[in-house]
């Protein structure tokens, strides 16, 4: 095997902390199997080239880098590397624990086997460990948070879903109200309206009751015990008019005539087909009509009263038996039905 140059020669060297030191006579090295140790990992043994000038300092800037390497690589990531050298190297090497800064994270009671197999623990595995802790800690704190917003979302939700159903209901309750007292306030103004509307009928019936018992005072029959024969507006040939134009009430011979109502006596005497009639005439221009008389008990211009004999009954001018045919007719001289306004005036006929 061929020898390596030896090492030029320095006329000084430096120490690992940078002071001159005596220059110290290099040996010719030649790796063997024997005298090199087997390195781990994909580290290899250089060939020796020129000498090892400056060997503690580059040794010891070797041992800082490889420290502060393993500060900075990731403890998940990379696991921590073993680096050997040869014995003629190691032998020179500072006392690890005597580096500033790097003592404090070796043990007393740590042994060269355990040197050997174990990586140093360095800043960076605690921070690496203490940062997946926080990691953890943190995820599930994040976790916990996400879970309890969550939660308290759900509730706000619910509590709103709640609060918009009761609202919701309250409404439906308030306008179910509204219209059952809307009802029963229309119920109520029906209920008194009918009420009004029967006493105002009850009352215009008690007046019309008082108007026609009033009238009934002022209005009497034309006779008594008399019997309806013949009424308004039937037809025959029996009347010269083709039709009936008042209201016969047959009666015995000399049944007493009354007047119908308080008047002047507008006539009296003989008038053909009617016998002897008597015509009486009201205050409001009505006429009244007695007709077929035996006998007439009154005068032209005489004024009577309510009830007062005018003449008898009787069976004179163009008749079939004894009755009085009595005729009503307004003040222009209109016939109307005498049964109508003997009734209109309170009486029962």
């Amino acid at each position: 095997m061929a020898s390596n140059k030896p090492a030029p020669t320095a006329p000084f060297e430096t120490d690992f902390f940078g002071d001159e030191v005596a220059e110290r006579a290099w040996e010719e090295w030649n790796p063997t199997e024997d005298s090199v140790r087997p390195v781990r990992g994909r580290h290899r043994v250089m060939k020796q080239r020129g000498g090892l000038a400056r060997s503690s300092t580059v040794l010891g800037v070797g041992v800082i880098a490889a420290v502060g390497a393993g500060g900075m690589a990731t403890a998940q990531s990379k696991p921590p590397v073993s680096i050997s050298l040869p014995d003629s190297i190691s032998d020179n090497l500072p006392d690890a624990k005597s580096l500033p800064g790097v003592g404090s994270f070796m043990s007393d009671e740590s042994s060269d086997a355990d040197a050997g197999n174990t990586a140093p623990l360095t800043s960076a595995t605690l921070a690496a460990d203490t940062g997946t802790g926080s990691r953890a800690e943190a995820q599930g704190s994040a976790g916990e948070a996400l879970r309890a917003r969550i939660l308290q979302q759900a509730d706000q939700q619910r509590a709103e879903a709640d609060a918009e159903a009761k609202a919701a209901a309250e409404k439906l309750a308030a306008e179910k109200a509204a219209a059952e007292a809307k009802a029963q306030q229309t119920a109520a103004e029906a209920e008194a309206e009918a009420a009004k509307l029967a006493a105002e009928k009850a009352a215009a019936e008690k007046a019309e009751a008082e108007r026609l018992a009033k009238l009934a005072a002022s209005y009497a029959l034309p006779t008594s015990s008399y019997t309806i024969t013949s009424t308004f507006g039937e037809a025959g040939s029996m009347w010269s008019s083709g039709y009936h134009t008042g209201l016969d009430f047959a009666a015995p011979t000399g049944t007493p005539l009354k007047a119908v109502h308080s008047g002047t006596v507008k006539s009296a005497g003989w008038s053909g087909s009617y016998g002897y009639r008597t015509v009486l005439e009201l205050e409001d221009g009505t006429e009244i009509w007695y007709a077929h008389q035996s006998s007439i008990s009154v005068s032209v211009g005489q004024k009577v009263s309510t009830g007062e004999t005018i003449g008898r009954v009787g069976a004179t001018g163009n008749v079939t038996g004894a009755h009085l045919h009595l005729e009503v007719h307004t003040a222009g001289g209109t016939g109307i039905d005498p049964m109508a306004w003997l009734r209109d005036k309170g009486l029962t006929v």
